[in-house]
């Protein structure tokens, strides 16, 4: 199945970033939610937060039976999706990069997961399924994210009339940013560009781009000058780390 090689080279793969490795999580689509799937999120997020440096993180979907007859979330109570939309949350305020790879079909989770990462890979027979529930587009926090992200046309069009996308319209979408046939490869680069873009406050900056719709001008000034302002701080000790000090100083 061609589904396994890219997932086993990915598992392997995701150690080898050395010193930047976060972590690797596979979520089988065709699941409804349980507990088990939020624990291994919150175990994901559990270990990033207890290391430290610039990380990784990588979460591959995919539909490892191919269930095309199913709702999501399936029978859970609300406690439950409580629990997973935090998850989501968390991933979303993780100080790593997060990279999501969705190949063949992907229903159920895959879209509110895909929303809550930095940068998105699909594979070239990528079905992206919607989330839905008895026909209806699932209105969890995924429909928030899809509202500001892709904006209220685009998320209007997916939410009424809620139909799988191919990767080439999810691209158009802006749900996927890169469609791979190797995705092993596709990862290495997206992890060696974030990093090389990235400062120790890339959650920060992952939040104040994700608020911008939310919030107004005035409301942001404040936040945005004080992440500024580290960041002035910051280019001024690396400024003076690397000035040679005269001798006997």
């Amino acid at each position: 199945m061609y589904l396994e090689p890219q997932q086993s080279s990915l598992a392997e793969a995701v150690p080898r970033l050395g010193d930047n490795t976060g972590g690797y999580l596979r979520i089988d689509t065709a699941q409804e939610l349980s507990t088990s799937m939020v624990d291994s999120l919150n175990g994901l997020c559990d270990r990033v937060e207890d290391g430290s440096g610039d990380s990784v993180v990588v979460l591959y979907l995919h539909d490892a039976t191919d269930n095309l007859d199913r709702a999501w979330p399936g029978k859970v109570g609300i406690h439950t999706v409580n629990r997973w939309e935090r998850a989501l949350r968390r991933v979303e305020r993780l100080d790593a990069v997060t990279i999501a790879v969705a190949e063949g079909h992907c229903g159920g989770p895959a879209l509110e997961v895909l929303l809550a990462t930095d940068y998105r890979i699909g594979t070239p027979d990528l079905r992206l399924d919607p989330p839905h529930a008895s026909g209806e587009f699932w209105p969890g926090m995924g429909m928030h994210r899809l509202a500001q992200q892709v904006g209220i046309a685009r998320a209007r069009r997916l939410v009424h009339f809620p139909t799988e996308l191919s990767g080439d319209l999810a691209m158009q979408f802006g749900l996927v940013d890169e469609l791979a046939a190797d995705v092993v490869e596709a990862v290495g680069c997206a992890a060696e560009v974030a990093i090389r873009a990235s400062g120790p406050e890339r959650g920060i900056r992952r939040l104040l781009l994700l608020e911008t719709t939310t919030t107004s001008y005035e409301e942001a000034l404040g936040i945005h000058l004080a992440a500024c302002d580290r960041a002035l701080r910051r280019a001024d000790a690396a400024r003076n780390h690397s000035t040679p000090q005269p001798e006997g100083a």
